[in-house]
């Protein structure tokens, strides 16, 4: 059992790591590119619900999925975007992107590829809206100008700037959170039955609430989660049915919901999981009343991501050493 524990852990960095540190990147590179001024003034909470169209667009075309967005969002919220901003981000960017636009486009055709970015942007402005409203606090730290590395004056090179935000400065926020949440995830995979979703597939919102259920906790991008919709309309599920996993499968998991805890607070990673639950099981029952016909996604092959590539364990590696780096040097530094 421990094993098998150790292992599941194992698999879910090999698949969590690539897209993480491809993140930190990212985070790096808008913390040297994007000023804090910038953020401010187009994210921040003076600019109102201005701010949530804008980060609701800028996040559809990103191929970012919910773990790489995790820090992109820290680095916007540390640079003073607002709690509504960072909302409308977190819930537009992971479930959708330029690549897995073009997937949908030739598994699922045309209308679900339309569909997936539209109901992005929809979910992204009224989870911003709602936390606009809902939750006006404001952490006043980040009123400040920031202290980070890459906030600094010249005394230091942008190479150096965003190499130390990307895997020094943001890694330190979001470290701790990380491992809990891959710790829950590994013991959610490990004892969930194999054959839970053709035992419970069916007709209706149950097979949407349970697509909910099974698809909030699990890791998943955005362009691996389409074969693994189009498997399950082949074992039975409705199309509304699959899109609901479209939607919350790409767009939470454990990792993100206990690290988005950490950047926006408790009552606004609520409000924005709650507005993403209802959204999708609106549009999956308004697919689903459509009555769309995808009588060709059965003959489709079912793609599996069990393979670990090389660049997967060097990637897991490398985020090891960050890990360490962050969590377990500092506090054998302390001693």
């Amino acid at each position: 059992m421990i094993y098998n524990f150790i292992n599941e852990i194992w698999i879910l960095l090999n698949q969590v790591s690539p897209y993480l540190i491809f993140g930190f990147i990212i985070a790096g590179l808008l913390s040297v590119l994007i000023s804090q001024e910038f953020i401010e003034s187009h994210l921040g909470k003076k600019t109102g619900l201005l701010s949530v169209f804008k980060s609701s667009i800028l996040g559809i075309p990103l191929p970012l999925c919910s773990c790489s967005v995790i820090p992109v969002s820290a680095s916007l919220k540390k640079h003073g975007a607002s709690k509504a901003s960072v909302s409308s981000f977190l819930l537009s960017t992971p479930q959708t992107g330029v690549d897995s636009i073009m997937v949908t486009y030739g598994l699922l055709g045309p209308v679900i590829a339309l569909v997936r970015p539209i109901i992005a942007l929809v979910t992204g402005l009224l989870g911003g809206i709602a936390v606009h409203y809902l939750d006006n606090t404001y952490d006043d730290s980040l009123e400040k100008d920031c202290k980070a590395s890459c906030c600094k004056g010249k005394e230091q090179s942008t190479l150096i700037k965003i190499l130390n935000y990307s895997f020094i400065t943001l890694p330190k926020d979001i470290a701790k959170p990380l491992i809990y949440g891959i710790i829950i995830a590994a013991l959610i995979n490990l004892f969930l039955p194999d054959d839970i979703f053709s035992t419970y597939l069916g007709e209706g919102i149950f097979p949407m609430l349970f697509m909910i259920i099974i698809g909030t906790p699990l890791y998943i991008c955005a362009t691996a989660s389409i074969p693994i919709a189009l498997a399950m309309i082949s074992k039975g599920a409705t199309l509304g049915a699959a899109l609901v996993f479209l939607m919350v499968g790409p767009a939470t998991n454990t990792t993100s919901i206990t690290t988005m805890m950490s950047i926006l607070g408790k009552k606004s990673t609520l409000i924005t999981f709650i507005v993403l639950i209802i959204t999708s099981l609106v549009f999956g029952l308004l697919i689903d009343s459509m009555a769309l016909g995808y009588d060709g996604l059965k003959n489709h092959m079912h793609h599996h991501h069990d393979h670990i590539s090389l660049l997967d364990t060097i990637c897991s590696i490398f985020f090891l050493g960050i890990l360490i780096n962050t969590v377990i040097v500092p506090k054998f530094s302390k001693k």
